[in-house]
């Protein structure tokens, strides 16, 4: 009997309507998929046939209603061990079939009941090709989800829609990181210990330095020079996270200061954006971004293709074939987009420093890209040596 209650139900929910309107006016109708309610963000697409559950706690993604374009999500349920950081932080959801049943192994729960326990509106029966190809001709805009009794007319959607905060010039970093400092130890023998200051770090990003015998001291992205530096770093790393880069001025102060004293610097996606601020070049919004598990990199200091994982809508606007000279040094775009030849890596000439705009610790994604944290390690090792002999 309650079986039968349960999928009544979840049947009647299923069937609430809902709606989902582009800043444009471009209306969408779909069926309730997750909690019932409201939602407003940056309406952004993922390429990810797979790996929605680290996409979805990604706290990059704080603020943005993502559009899986894979037409079938939900298939492996939702487990305990994959979950990128302590909540899902999309602020909306866009499936086009969701599965019925999950099935995998360490599933322990539905998608559905995950968005529904954690406050997530979503929206399922959307044809995500057409909104894809729509955002991808206009661009990624302010979006909307209604559904149930917060389904008003189509005009009153449209102005709360067009009320609601534009991604360009958000400041957001702030509202995703700890709060509090904590350790993630190395595993094995130590060999380094870094500072890693959280713009919104995703949880494998420590992971896989600790796997290389890295200490990782997590700061808050409020963080002194002070404050980094206590920790007696080899080295500081810079996280991904979400926003706009142009308003990240504390973390640029903080980076210039570690640039200065010539510490091995590591950045990753909003910490890409941070160095090229540092460096004295500009970012700008991206007409739709990068996201997904499957965009083509080439790093051009081996000429080698990667296929790499991305979340990021600003990038770097930095010369593609010329050597720079900034206040630290030479520097020059060491990694490059061949889809669209958006700069997705820095590195300087004269000083150990160096970044990329993707997601090297493949969660989820391919592992193409793993070798930059032996690269971080390398780059430490090297200025130890160096100190000693000096």
């Amino acid at each position: 009997m309650t079986t039968s209650i349960q999928g009544a139900a979840s049947q009647r929910r299923k069937a609430t309507p809902a709606a989902l309107v582009l800043e444009d006016g471009r209306v969408f109708r779909g069926r309730a998929y997750g909690a019932v309610g409201s939602t407003f963000g940056e309406a952004v697409f993922s390429t990810g046939m797979t790996g929605y559950q680290e996409t979805l706690t990604d706290p990059s993604y704080h603020r943005q209603v993502v559009v899986m374009t894979a037409p079938h999500v939900g298939n492996t349920g939702v487990n305990d061990e994959d979950p990128e950081s302590g909540r899902i932080w999309v602020a909306g959801y866009v499936v086009r079939d969701p599965a019925r049943v999950p099935s995998n192994w360490r599933s322990r729960r539905s998608l559905d009941e995950e968005l529904r326990e954690q406050g997530v509106v979503g929206i399922s029966g959307v044809d995500t090709r057409a909104l894809t190809r729509h955002l991808r001709e206009r661009g990624a805009m302010r979006v909307g989800v209604f559904s149930g009794d917060a389904l008003p007319d189509e005009a009153t959607m449209l102005a709360e829609v067009r009320q609601a905060p534009e991604m360009k010039g958000a400041d957001l970093s702030a509202e995703v990181a700890t709060k509090e400092a904590y350790v993630v130890p190395a595993i094995g023998e130590k060999r380094f210990t870094v500072a890693a200051i959280d713009l919104g770090i995703k949880g494998m990003t420590p992971h896989r330095m600790a796997e290389r015998g890295i200490e990782v001291h997590v700061l808050p992205a409020t963080a002194s020079v002070e404050d980094v530096y206590a920790v007696q770093p080899d080295g500081v790393f810079f996280s991904n996270g979400p926003g706009d880069p142009a308003t990240a001025d504390h973390p640029v102060s903080v980076m210039r200061a570690v640039l200065e004293r010539g510490t091995p610097l590591f950045g990753i996606c909003f910490g890409n954006q941070i160095l090229g601020r540092a460096l004295g070049f500009g970012t700008y919004k991206l007409k739709y971004g990068h996201r997904g598990i499957n965009q083509p990199v080439q790093d051009r200091t081996t000429g080698k293709v990667e296929v790499t994982a991305h979340n990021h809508g600003f990038a770097v606007d930095a010369p593609l074939d010329q050597v720079s000279d900034t206040p630290y040094g030479r520097a020059e775009v060491s990694h490059v987009c061949l889809n669209d030849n958006v700069v997705e890596g820095l590195q300087l000439l004269d000083r150990p420093a160096f970044s990329v705009q993707y997601h090297p610790e493949a969660a989820a994604g391919p592992h193409d890209a793993a070798y930059l944290f032996d690269r971080f390690t390398s780059l430490m090792s090297t200025v130890l040596m160096e100190g000693q002999r000096a």
